[in-house]
């Protein structure tokens, strides 16, 4: 049985993704007693020092860890925990090399998420037990769910968006190239893109663009 905590833990949410913000912050809604979310804009900078800052990894260059290193480095960051679908063992490897203090799968209900990081504010390294692919937890959201673009299809549109190659997408994700051009067909056929030029287009008329402002902005503290 987890150990109530003796106050809420406050929690800072980064992304580049609005909509992916927004729907994880909606997730605590029922624990604000144990999880009091501070943070989700981070275009404007940290006025309190936070227990948690919890990353995630929508879309995001996750061979690139600049990111996690820096937010680790951030002194108002107390703890740093990776929030991602992907559970290739160098990127969890590689991460809490870095320092971070957990790495928690998407696949997590809220209830589950909130202990997991209150377990982290505790002390404890976290790494979530993943054994094959599952769903998204619900309440979760992001760009294109709701014209019927799964999770991860969203996430491999986003990086097309972003101008990465097939090869580069599928580097960046640790996905076969054969499985990157899977879904890539799959989003098409949902889209009606019959090109790269336009499912690009579409990807930026969609909300699929990231906005780099938000994150290099709160890497630099209160």
């Amino acid at each position: 049985m987890p150990l109530a905590p003796t106050r809420s833990i406050t929690v800072a949410l980064v992304d580049d993704y609005d909509v992916v913000l927004a729907g994880l912050a909606h997730m605590f809604d029922r624990y604000r007693d144990r999880v009091v979310v501070t943070e989700i804009d981070a275009t404007t900078a940290l006025s309190d020092e936070v227990d948690v800052v919890l990353y995630d990894s929508f879309a995001q260059p996750e061979s690139d860890h600049h990111e996690l290193a820096e937010l680790v480095a951030n002194p108002a960051a107390g703890k740093v925990v990776v929030y991602t679908w992907n559970f290739h063992p160098e990127l969890v490897e590689a991460a809490l090399a870095q320092g971070v203090h957990g790495y928690l799968s998407k696949t997590l209900t809220a209830r589950e998420l909130v202990e997991a990081l209150e377990a982290v504010h505790r002390g404890e390294q976290v790494v979530s037990d993943v054994r094959g692919r599952a769903p998204s937890a619900p309440g979760l959201d992001w760009p294109g769910r709701r014209e019927g673009i799964t999770d991860r299809e969203s996430e491999i549109l986003a990086l097309i968006t972003q101008g990465k190659s097939n090869a580069e997408v599928a580097a960046l994700t640790y996905l076969s190239p054969n499985t990157v051009k899977s879904y890539i067909r799959s989003v098409y056929r949902r889209i009606g893109a019959t090109s790269r030029t336009q499912a690009v287009l579409w990807g930026v008329q969609n909300g699929f663009r990231p906005d780099h402002h938000r994150i290099d902005h709160w890497l630099g503290g209160p």
